[in-house]
């Protein structure tokens, strides 16, 4: 099985946790469902935060229900999955 901290742009993941907007995406409500637990993923960009250089932040879009991806939201590594958790 694959570590998160070996993830690579373009790999699947796994939401551990529901993500919620914190109002970083403007078009959607503050406290709008992003993914829900479980909700399957790309990561389409892997970063660092400016205050936070030794902290790996991924932007994945999730699938929504009917498999359409949405905007890129930014986990840490410990909030995804590389398996569907059960």
């Amino acid at each position: 099985m694959q570590a998160v901290e070996t993830l690579e742009e373009g790999d699947i993941v796994y939401a551990l946790i529901d993500f919620y907007n914190d109002g970083s995406i403007e078009h959607l409500d503050e406290g709008a469902l992003l993914a829900s637990r479980g909700a399957r993923g790309v990561i389409v960009r892997i970063g660092h935060v400016e205050h936070l250089p030794d902290k790996t932040v991924f932007l994945v879009r999730f699938e929504d229900k009917d498999n359409n991806l949405g905007d890129p939201v930014g986990c840490w590594a410990d909030e995804l999955g590389v398996t569907l958790a059960s």
